[in-house]
């Protein structure tokens, strides 16, 4: 949730914020108006408890006389105080309501609109070409024995899959790098549940207007995560914690859900965007003055991770319209795929402020001693779709496709080539 005295301080940041993301100013009025709400509904109340406690004084020093009609009066008191409560509560109700309405506030710099409206940063390396006709990550998967769509759709639906062989060996491979490369840096390896209660899930923003894409088991009201982001966002929620020493980063290896709920129709295809896949994802709590910096080094990390698979690649700075509700700044590394002829996602990492710590009461205390709301980001080291990279940016003319040198050490091999075929 965004802070409320920015709300009181500063309005028109919050609705040029709304405006930038492509979302309704209005509400940001509505917020105000139940903020004063509230704030008048807690008065009310709390001087009715005043009064009423000061009327029992009264009631112990009246005569036998007086008592009755002071009595009466108290009785009157104490329905009033009832009522007053249950409006501060109702109160309260609407402003949580409102509060949670409100993304987080857009950080000064990030372009405004939508998907299509990125600044590129900076571009890494040169788009691969090749002087034969270039196989998708599809074919190749399917040609060498990595990927099997098939069998994946026939035991769980469209949108699954097996990695098979090599396949997975190149998955385990880029995910323990990156587990190797996080740990190097000072993060805490962490394997946490993909299960989570409602409170967790709501408290890091994906049950607003993402909630259709998460999947939900009633009976058990948990739902599958989809990014360690969101337990390890829960693992200090209500706790107070010692930011002395810098940051506390965490790196989490986990298997990963998306229902992908309107999405179809687009990256049907393979592995790009599927209901189930395995990352590694970097979060970190920090002070709000230490965040931008380390969103800076969120980014670092994930370049030496895409400098080790070797891939061309771009940055870019995602407009407000395209941040999810949570994040205030964030930026894209996107790797060339050369049988779309296009740069796609890959990973990319948020700063989303004290947005999530609030909801989740995750504070630190600061040189005074006093608590204060935490900061949180987080980063991609490495994920499913960076097979879809490494597969078609190096393949080769007889379709084998050459490993990443970095990797070769887990795969077992330095060139990935079709199965041979029994008797030949």
């Amino acid at each position: 949730m965004i802070d409320l005295r920015l709300l009181r301080e500063d309005p028109e940041a919050v609705r040029a914020s709304q405006r930038a993301r492509g979302e309704d100013p209005a509400l940001v009025d509505a917020l105000l108006a139940a903020d004063v709400a509230r704030r008048s509904a807690i008065a009310t109340a709390d001087n009715l408890r005043a009064e009423h406690k000061a009327m029992g004084k009264v009631i112990g020093k009246a005569s036998k006389e007086e008592r009755p009609a002071l009595l009466a009066q108290a009785t009157e008191m104490s329905v009033k105080v009832k009522e007053a409560e249950a409006a501060q509560a109702a109160a309260e109700a609407e402003l949580e309501a409102a509060h949670r309405a409100i993304s987080n506030v857009v950080q000064e710099g990030a372009p405004a609109g939508g998907e299509d409206d990125y600044i590129v940063l900076e571009t890494v390396g040169t788009p691969t070409t090749f002087d034969f006709e270039p196989k998708d990550h599809l074919e190749l998967g399917e040609s060498l024995g990595l990927i099997d769509m098939e069998r994946g759709a026939k035991v769980s639906g469209s949108r699954f899959y097996f990695l098979t062989g090599y396949g997975a060996l190149l998955q385990l491979g880029m995910l323990q790098l990156a587990a190797q490369k996080a740990v190097a840096n000072g993060f805490t390896m962490m394997i946490p549940p993909v299960l989570v209660r409602p409170e967790i899930m709501a408290g890091t923003g994906f049950l607003g207007q993402h909630a259709d894409e998460v999947y939900h088991l009633p009976d058990q009201d948990l739902y599958l995560v989809g990014t360690s982001e969101v337990p390890l966002a829960g693992y200090h929620s209500g706790e107070i914690l010692d930011l002395s020493a810098g940051p506390k980063r965490y790196a989490g290896w986990s298997s990963c859900f998306r229902s992908e709920a309107g999405s179809y129709g687009k990256d049907t295809r393979g592995i790009i965007r599927v209901h189930q896949f395995d990352k590694v994802e970097m979060f970190v709590y920090t002070t709000p003055e230490q965040a931008d910096a380390e969103h800076q080094r969120l980014l670092a990390w994930e370049r030496e991770m895409l400098a080790a698979v070797e891939v061309p690649y771009r940055i870019i700075d995602t407009a407000a319209g395209d941040l999810g509700s949570s994040a205030a700044r964030k930026f894209d590394c996107e790797a060339w795929v050369p049988t779309q002829q296009t740069y796609r996602e890959l990973s990319s990492t948020s700063n989303c402020t004290t947005f999530q710590a609030r909801r989740l009461a995750v504070r630190y205390r600061d040189e005074n001693g006093k608590p204060q709301i935490a900061a949180t980001l987080n980063g991609t080291l490495a994920t499913t779709r960076w097979i879809v990279a490494i597969l078609e940016n190096h393949q080769q003319a007889d379709g084998s496709v050459r490993v990443p040198q970095a990797l070769v050490p887990f795969v077992g091999t330095e060139l990935l080539e079709p199965p041979k075929v029994a008797g030949r």
